[in-house]
């Protein structure tokens, strides 16, 4: 016998399961279908991610924000320091203050673990949500409906299909969606640290080569100031730093950090991958709407990630909303996602682009530039514009 809902859901990341959550609370019936949803006793790994202001509010208007407040840690302040010269050492440093355009806050940094387990919870609890432990094997799009088989041998019959099934998406292979890809061979260390001095709720990011060296801020733990760290750099290079003892990496790391929060010390594991910009050649196929890393993958620079992603989901929401009580998978509404997405989407990945080779270069006097063009962010009208892309909006070249 085969299931029927209004969108099936493929992925249960953080992305796949706000989806869920967003089409829910209009009252659409959503599967969603992942082999591993968390569960009480994943092991924490102190990994994060940053939610810019416009992604907070929207997690509060579909209702899951209350559930995860407690979880965030305030970005109060955006650093950017310049380390380029020939010495590995502070040559600029600008800061940005949210209360400098009236904010509290430009956002909140959440442990990924905890933030996935949360929205599970609130997932199992809606009524219109089914909650599914396998991941789809075949979609046949078909004129009235798309005919998904899982893993588990069931069939879901499903007027939207919904690819949050990550960078490698199966879903958008099988729709015969090709991606257009670059690579400047970086990988990205990413890990946690306990520091002897507060964060203060600054998140501070270093340039120097190889690319950004980030501290993002975390709560306390048993009253001892931690932090989460992305540290991107040449393939070469992250290999070796991975490879060395606990003691010889936390020396190079200390040197890395500019001593900007005193002594750091590892609090987990180091974990490593590739960085990579992508992005798919068309956002939609027939009943299916690509979201997230199906869509597009950036490395990680300005939290452009998953805030990227809650705009496709806010916009994939608004184009059902289009179907009223009609056909929520149909042309039309596809159509509507592409336009609000693929040119926005298109600008934000360029962005982001830019802003990593300008902080991946090896060449001296390109350093040089990249410092006198953060001198200016920081001392002209430009200054504003930089605060509103730490809130969302457009992202300069510098």
């Amino acid at each position: 016998m085969r299931d029927t809902t209004d969108v099936l859901i493929s992925g249960g990341g953080l992305s796949g399961l706000i989806a869920a959550a967003a089409c829910a609370a209009d009252g659409r019936r959503v599967t969603l279908a992942e082999p591993h949803l968390p569960s009480d006793d994943a092991p924490e790994d102190l990994r994060s991610t940053a939610l810019l202001e416009p992604s907070i509010a929207f997690l509060d208007e579909i209702g899951l924000w209350p559930s995860l407040a407690e979880l965030a840690t305030d970005l109060v302040t955006m650093r950017l320091i310049d380390a380029g010269g020939r010495e590995n050492a502070e040559r600029t440093r600008i800061d940005f203050d949210a209360a400098e355009i009236g904010q509290v806050r430009f956002g909140a940094n959440l442990p990924n673990t905890a933030f996935r387990r949360r929205l599970a919870e609130s997932l199992a609890s809606r009524a219109h949500v089914t909650l599914c432990q396998a991941r789809v094997a075949e979609v046949v799009a078909r004129d009235d409906q798309a005919i998904a088989t899982l893993s588990d041998g069931s069939q879901v019959g499903a007027a939207l299909v919904v690819a949050a099934d990550g960078r490698e998406s199966p879903l958008r292979r099988a729709a015969g969606i090709g991606v257009r890809r670059a690579s400047v061979g970086q990988q990205a260390i990413v890990f946690a640290v306990r520091h002897a001095e507060p964060h203060r709720g600054i998140s501070t990011e270093i340039h120097r080569t190889g690319g950004p060296f980030t501290l993002v801020p975390l709560a306390d733990r048993e009253g001892v100031p931690h932090s989460a760290v992305v540290w991107m750099e040449n393939g070469r290079e992250a290999g070796r730093l991975m490879a060395l003892e606990k003691s010889e990496f936390e020396a190079a790391l200390n040197e890395r950090s500019l001593g900007c929060l005193g002594a750091l010390h590892l609090a987990s594991e180091r974990r490593m991958w590739p960085i990579i910009t992508q992005i798919a050649r068309s956002m939609t196929a027939r009943r299916l709407a690509l979201i997230a890393e199906a869509a597009h993958v950036m490395p990680p620079i300005g939290a452009q990630g998953l805030n990227t992603s809650i705009g496709d989901i806010s916009a994939l929401r608004d184009a059902v909303r289009t179907a009223g009580s009609g056909d929520v998978g149909g042309q039309s509404v596809l159509s509507v996602y592409a336009r609000a997405r693929e040119t926005e989407t298109a600008l934000r990945v360029a962005g982001v682009e830019v802003l990593n080779r300008a902080a991946h270069t090896r060449v001296g006097a390109l350093r040089d530039l990249r410092a006198m063009g953060l001198n200016m962010l920081g001392r002209t009208p430009l200054r504003r514009a930089a605060m509103s892309a730490g809130l969302g909006g457009r992202l300069l070249p510098f």
